[in-house]
């Protein structure tokens, strides 16, 4: 048996991305991104949010800080971990992913123009003529 643990998921920035460091200087940074998932249910359209915690090591945890913001979509790659640790004599673990690639989907919130960060396309302005 061969082990495996790849996760890919995409979704949008719950809170500003943080960064820390560690004593070797590796940046650390963390953030959270909300996952929607649509499905039926007795012919009603239902709604279920998931929330999954994201922490990104090196120069790509440093972009991430830098342009990353809350609402920002995101698709993320990389594995889970989970974490084990005692607070006040309480025993607490944590499932988090562990980022190897994000890819900024989309454009900042309010970008426009004037402030030298393009937009994302709105779909009523993208060519109805693309063969695909």
């Amino acid at each position: 048996m061969v082990d495996f643990n790849r996760v890919i998921l995409a979704g949008r920035l719950t809170r500003d991305p943080e960064t820390r460091f560690t004593p070797a200087g590796v940046a650390v940074t963390g953030f959270s991104i909300a996952v929607n998932r649509r499905y039926k249910s007795n012919n009603e359209l239902k709604e279920e949010v998931s929330f999954f915690d994201i922490v990104v090591f090196g120069k790509t945890g440093e972009n991430c800080a830098e342009y990353l913001s809350k609402g920002r979509p995101v698709l993320v790659e990389g594995r889970l971990r989970q974490r084990s640790w005692e607070s006040d004599g309480v025993k607490r673990s944590k499932v988090e992913v562990v980022a190897d690639n994000v890819q900024f989907l989309g454009g900042p919130r309010g970008a426009s123009p004037e402030s030298g960060v393009p937009a994302a396309p709105s779909p009523e302005s993208q060519d109805d003529d693309i063969p695909f």
